[in-house]
C-alpha cells in the first residue's frame, strides 16, 4: 500500500507539472462530466475525437457549443454558461452588433486581399494602432494569429542586431510552434519535442510570494535584476521577450519592466513584449505596458485583435527597426485580410465609444475586494490578483502553501453546472477572464457562484 501511495503521488506531480497553461482534459472529473452529457452530445464528441488528432487541452472536448452571444455560450442541450474564458478573443462580447455589422459590409465588398496589394481597412487599422500605441511604435505587420507574429518578431530582432540568441521566462507561453515554444516555459508543449531553437535561454518569472523563486513575502526584484545578469553573462543576446502581465495572472512588481527595459538599453538587446491575451483593454489600458509606464521595441497583439470573430494578430515595432525591405518577415496569405482589419478597426471602436476600459478598471478592483472577503471567509482561498478584468484566484490547501489542484479541477466542474465557464492555470488558479461589457450584477453572480462551489470543496 505505501509503495501504491508513492506511485500515485509521482504521477500527480508529473501531471502538475503540465497544468500552467490551462486545466487538462484527461482527469477523472473531465469522464465524470461527459457521463452526464445528453445522448447527441456524447455522440458529436465521439465524432469529433473520431476526426481530429487527440491534443491535451483540447481534443476530446469539453461540450458542443450551439451559439454565444455576449457573456453567454449555449450548448446543444440549450444550457448557457457565463463565459468567463473565451480563449481572451472576446473583449468586446461575442457577436458584438457593430463587429458583425462590419463584417457583413465587407463581405460585401472586398473579401480577401491578394498578396501584392492592399485594402482600406488594412491601411486604417495599421494607422489606428500606430495611433494608439506608446512611444515610437509606429510601424505594423498583421499574421493570422499570434504564434506567427512572435515569429515575425522573432526574426526581426535577429536581422536588426545580428544575433540569435533570447531571454524569455520559464512557464510563459508564446504560441505553440516551434519557435514559439522554444522561446516558451511551459513543459506541455516543450517536452519530448526533440531539438528547439539554439539559444534560446531560460529565467525565473516574476512570481507571486510562495512560488520557489519568489524573494519571500516582500518582494525584492530579485527576479528582475537577474534578467541583467543573463544580459551581461551571455553578452550577444538579441531580445528579452516576455509576457507583460503572464496570463495566470501573475502582475509584476511596478518597477520591474522598468529595471528590464534599462537593462535591455545597456546590452543593446531589444525588448519584446508579449500582449497577445490581453491588448485592446483587458487590464482596464488599451496596453499592457502602459500600467508600467515603459515602452517596448516591439509590442505583439492578438485574440481580441480581431473582434472575437476572425483571428489576427499584429506585430507593432519601433520606426527605425524598419530596415529590411529586402526580406519578408510574414508574407502570409492573410496578412492583410480586409474582413479581419474591419473587425479589428469595429471593434477598437467599441472599446472607445462604449466605456469598456474603464469598465475593466472599476469591476477589477470590485472583483479583487469581493476576493479578499472570500479569502477571510474561506482557508481554501490562498489569495487573489488581477489587473483590470484579468483576474485569477489561487486555491491552497488549508493551513498550507501546497496547491490545492485537485479542489480547482471540482470547482471549476461545479460552476460549469452552475452555468459559469472559466479556466484553471498552474493547476490551482481559477482563471478569471470575462468580455469588457460584463455588467457587475454579472461580475457579482458569477463570483457568487465560485464561491458556492468553494464552500462546497471546502465542506
Amino acid at each position: 500500500m505505501p509503495a501504491r501511495r508513492k506511485k500515485r503521488g509521482q504521477r500527480r506531480t508529473k501531471t502538475d507539472s503540465l497544468k500552467s497553461e490551462g486545466d487538462l482534459n484527461l482527469s477523472r472529473h473531465r469522464r465524470k462530466w461527459v457521463e452526464n452529457l445528453a445522448e447527441e452530445t456524447k455522440g458529436w464528441l465521439k465524432e469529433d475525437e473520431k476526426y481530429f488528432l487527440r491534443q491535451s487541452l483540447s481534443t476530446p472536448c469539453l461540450n458542443v457549443l450551439k451559439s454565444c452571444r455576449g457573456i453567454y455560450l449555449e450548448d446543444l442541450e440549450g444550457r448557457r454558461y457565463m463565459d468567463f474564458h473565451g480563449n481572451n478573443v472576446h473583449q468586446v462580447g461575442f457577436g458584438h452588433p457593430r463587429v458583425v455589422a462590419a463584417i457583413k459590409a465587407q463581405l460585401g465588398e472586398l473579401p480577401f486581399s491578394t498578396r501584392r496589394y492592399t485594402n482600406l481597412p488594412a491601411i486604417r487599422l495599421a494607422k489606428k494602432l500606430a495611433e494608439l500605441a506608446p512611444g515610437n511604435l509606429k510601424k505594423v505587420l498583421f499574421a493570422p494569429g499570434g504564434t506567427t507574429a512572435i515569429g515575425m518578431a522573432l526574426k526581426l530582432a535577429r536581422a536588426t542586431t545580428g544575433r540569435h540568441k533570447t531571454i524569455s521566462m520559464w512557464d510563459s507561453f508564446h504560441g505553440a510552434s516551434l519557435d514559439a515554444i522554444s522561446i516558451g516555459g511551459e513543459a506541455l508543449f516543450r517536452q519530448g519535442i526533440g531539438p528547439l531553437l539554439p539559444g534560446t535561454e531560460h529565467v525565473p518569472p516574476p512570481a507571486p510570494a510562495g512560488c520557489p523563486f519568489a524573494c519571500g513575502t516582500q518582494c525584492s526584484l530579485q527576479c528582475a535584476h537577474y534578467v541583467e545578469y543573463v544580459l551581461e553573462k551571455e553578452g550577444d543576446v538579441a531580445a528579452v521577450i516576455a509576457e507583460t502581465v503572464r496570463s495566470i495572472p501573475y502582475i509584476p512588481p511596478p518597477d520591474y519592466w522598468k529595471i528590464v527595459r534599462a537593462a535591455c538599453d545597456r546590452h543593446g538587446s531589444l525588448l519584446i513584449l508579449d500582449e497577445i491575451p490581453h491588448c485592446l483593454g483587458r487590464t482596464g489600458r488599451m496596453f499592457t505596458c502602459q500600467h508600467y509606464d515603459i515602452v517596448p521595441d516591439m509590442l505583439v497583439l492578438g485574440k481580441g485583435l480581431g473582434g472575437g470573430v476572425f483571428p489576427l494578430a499584429a506585430l507593432l515595432a519601433r520606426a527605425d527597426l524598419d530596415i529590411l525591405p529586402e526580406r519578408a518577415l510574414g508574407h502570409y496569405t492573410h496578412e492583410k485580410n480586409p474582413v479581419a482589419c474591419a473587425a479589428g478597426l469595429a471593434a477598437i471602436e467599441c472599446l472607445e465609444t462604449e466605456g469598456l476600459l474603464e469598465n475593466a478598471r472599476v469591476l477589477g478592483r470590485h472583483a479583487l475586494r469581493r476576493i479578499e472577503q472570500m479569502k477571510r471567509a474561506h482557508p481554501l482561498i490562498g489569495g487573489g490578483c488581477g489587473l483590470g478584468l484579468l483576474l485569477g484566484i489561487e486555491l491552497v490547501k488549508p493551513g498550507t502553501r501546497e496547491r490545492a489542484t485537485d479542489a480547482a479541477e471540482q470547482i471549476m466542474y461545479r460552476a460549469l453546472e452552475q452555468g459559469l465557464s472559466f479556466k484553471v492555470s498552474m493547476g490551482n488558479i481559477l482563471t478569471l477572464t470575462p468580455p469588457l461589457t460584463v455588467t457587475r450584477d454579472e461580475l457579482d453572480r458569477a463570483l457568487d457562484i465560485i464561491e458556492k462551489c468553494v464552500a462546497a470543496a471546502n465542506g
